[in-house]
């Protein structure tokens, strides 16, 4: 039997909010192997306690009247760093073979919450725990150059991702046609419009079946078409026994893609269960604050 625990997990460090240097406490996973059948089948996401802070730019200096009043005031005067609390307190876990959706309103906690799964942003407190191999859709500029064609970028993203050149030159032909961007592959992505944009990526990020797909609000852009074969890339994602988690507005996907809701609001669970039950609930208060 194999041992589940050699397998390399991301761990997201807690951070130290007495250092100035909010990028010190980030720990980063090693580059991951896609989990066997066999293992992927015991493991899942697992959220405990995470509770998330964001340092607020500068210090809390105050009104100009408490400025000049500190002038005469012997009292030093003690500089205090601001935070604000992206997540509070989240505790979640999600089974291999989900597909979930995180609902809410803007600034409710949903890109916070996948960009702490991916280990973008370390912890004040809590953990979390992804098995396996990511694939992330959100941040979109990440490993891309502006002035490379899109034929130059499967290989800057694909490698930046953690993927080896001679695999990416194996699967060059079949992202360009996924992407569908016909002679644009060989333009600098600089010309292209946000759609093409995303075409692209989802067509890396996809392309090789992660074990788990983090993905955040994308499918604005895009024709009924491609928006179709991004569905069924999805699906088959997780029918290979993977993970799906993807912050969307979109009920089309949520009713079409996924399983369970997850909805929150300033940085809390309000609830968590199956599509058919949590999105009601979610319209019916929605109706209630604009009436």
């Amino acid at each position: 039997m194999t041992n589940t625990t050699d397998i390399p997990a991301l761990k997201v460090a807690p951070l130290d909010q007495s250092t100035d240097n909010v990028t010190d406490n980030l720990v980063l996973s090693p580059v991951r192997k896609p989990l066997p059948a066999h293992q992927r089948a015991a493991t899942s996401i697992e959220v405990k306690d995470c509770v998330l802070r964001y340092p607020l730019a500068g210090l809390n200096r105050g009104s100009i009247k408490s400025l000049m009043l500190a002038g005469f005031s012997k009292r030093p005067q003690t500089p205090s760093a601001r935070f604000v609390d992206a997540l509070r307190g989240i505790n979640l876990s999600i089974k291999q073979g989900e597909r979930v959706a995180l609902l809410g309103h803007n600034g409710s906690g949903k890109s916070s919450l996948l960009q702490a799964m991916a280990g973008v942003y370390p912890l004040a407190s809590g953990t979390i725990h992804v098995p396996g191999r990511i694939g992330t859709l959100f941040g979109l500029g990440q490993g891309f150059e502006d002035e490379a064609t899109g034929r130059e970028n499967i290989y800057y993203r694909g490698i930046a991702m953690g993927y080896p050149a001679r695999l990416l030159a194996q699967h060059e032909q079949e992202i360009i046609d996924f992407c569908g961007l016909g002679d644009f592959i060989d333009l600098p992505i600089r010309t292209y419009s946000h759609g093409m944009f995303v075409r692209l990526a989802f067509a890396i990020s996809t392309q090789f079946s992660p074990d788990v797909l983090l993905i955040d609000e994308i499918f604005g852009a895009g024709d009924a078409t491609f928006r179709q074969r991004a569905h069924e890339r999805m699906l088959n994602i997780v029918n290979k026994a993977g993970i799906l988690v993807i912050a969307t507005h979109d009920l089309g996907i949520i009713k079409s893609v996924c399983d369970r809701v997850v909805w929150l609001e300033k940085g809390r669970v309000i609830a968590d269960g199956p599509t058919e039950s949590v999105l009601p609930e979610y319209f019916e208060t929605l109706l209630a604050l604009v009436s």
